[in-house]
C-alpha cells in the first residue's frame, strides 16, 4: 500500500543521527517524487538535539519512498524552537552547508541500497 502525503503535511527524512523535517509542497506522482520545503535539520547527539533552521533553504525534489510522516509529538517542540525566531533574510551559509551534506550522504546511502 502506498502512502501519499498531502501538501502542507510535515514529513521526515532520516539518515544516521539526523532528521530533516520538511513541508510537502506538491506530490509529483508521475515521477514518484515529493517537492518539499525544508524546515529544520535535527542532529540528535546523546540526550539532546541540535536544531538548524532551514526555512530559507532551497526546496528539494526527493523520492516518495524515502519519506515517513513526522509525528506531532516529535515535531512540535522542535518547530517551536525555530518558529519563535524571526526568519533570516539571507540563508545561513552553515545551514545551507549542513543541508547539502545531509542530502549528499542520504543520496549516497540510497544509491548504495538500490544497487545491492
Amino acid at each position: 500500500m502506498s502512502l501519499y502525503f498531502q501538501p502542507g503535511q510535515i514529513v521526515s527524512l532520516e539518515h544516521g543521527d539526523r532528521n530533516l523535517y520538511a513541508e510537502v509542497i506538491q506530490v509529483v506522482l508521475s515521477r514518484q517524487l515529493y517537492w518539499v520545503r525544508p524546515l529544520l535539520l535535527v542532529n540528535f547527539v546523546q540526550e539532546s538535539s541540535v536544531v538548524t533552521d532551514l526555512r530559507e533553504a532551497s526546496d528539494l525534489l526527493w523520492p516518495i519512498n524515502l519519506f515517513r510522516p513526522a509525528l506531532d509529538t516529535e515535531v512540535i517542540t522542535l518547530l517551536s524552537q525555530v518558529l519563535a525566531k524571526e526568519p533570516k533574510t539571507e540563508p545561513d551559509s552553515t545551514a545551507k552547508q549542513q543541508l547539502n551534506e545531509f542530502v549528499h550522504q542520504l543520496w549516497q546511502a540510497y544509491q548504495n541500497s538500490t544497487q545491492q
